[in-house]
């Protein structure tokens, strides 16, 4: 078995890597005057708003990777690869994210396929979620003890309603890739301010 405190602070390493590199497709526009550099700053609002619904995600993401991690009790080597599995969908997020930005504006086809890679990207993060948590709570065998049936089906919902809605983001990005990315902003919404890893908690006789 080996310890949860180092498989969390590689994600925690990873993570925080996906969410820095971010900012980097945000490039300085050149001008050559006020209203110049006010147009081009204008001109890059699809990387704005890509970055901050990213950013978001991610920042949930470490959220609910952290509540998880609070609840298993011991690793094993196929949590451990389940687990890279979604650091490296994680990992996809700043590129779809610069892909999004990059073709947004441009609407028809181009726009489509980023705004659904984009949403794939976030699919194979919610899958590979769900399967640490699926595995991991499986017989409760890499737990800590004191979680009720009623406990880990709630949890497992709550793990695995995220896999739908993204396969609906993806049909809506071949409708529209900016309706595509207001969906996904109003999705990180729902979950920051429904603490969905928040509704991970230890069992009572469990807490300390």
């Amino acid at each position: 078995m080996l310890n949860t405190t180092r498989l969390e602070a590689f994600s925690d390493a990873v993570i925080a890597v996906a969410i820095t590199l971010l900012v980097l497709d945000i490039k300085v526009p050149e001008a050559s005057s006020t209203s110049g550099l006010w147009h081009a700053l204008g001109d890059r609002w699809p990387n704005y708003a890509s970055y901050a619904v990213s950013f978001l995600v991610i920042g949930i993401i470490w959220a609910n990777h952290h509540s998880l991690i609070d609840v298993i009790d011991r690793v094993d080597r196929p949590l451990v690869m389940l687990n890279v599995f979604a650091l490296m969908a994680i990992v996809l997020i700043p590129f779809s994210t610069a892909l999004m930005a990059r073709y947004l504006p441009h609407g028809g086809g181009t726009s489509h396929v980023a705004a659904a890679v984009y949403s794939l990207t976030f699919l194979l993060m919610s899958i590979g979620f769900s399967a640490v948590w699926l595995y991991a709570s499986r017989g409760r065998r890499l737990l800590i003890p004191g979680f009720s049936d009623a406990e880990l089906r709630r949890i497992t919902i709550a793990f695995t309603a995220g896999m739908p809605l993204y396969l609906v983001t993806i049909g809506v990005a071949f409708v529209s890739a900016a309706a595509c990315l207001i969906l996904h902003a109003l999705l990180a919404l729902y979950y920051a301010l429904a603490e969905r890893g928040g509704s991970i908690r230890r069992p009572a006789a469990a807490q300390g």
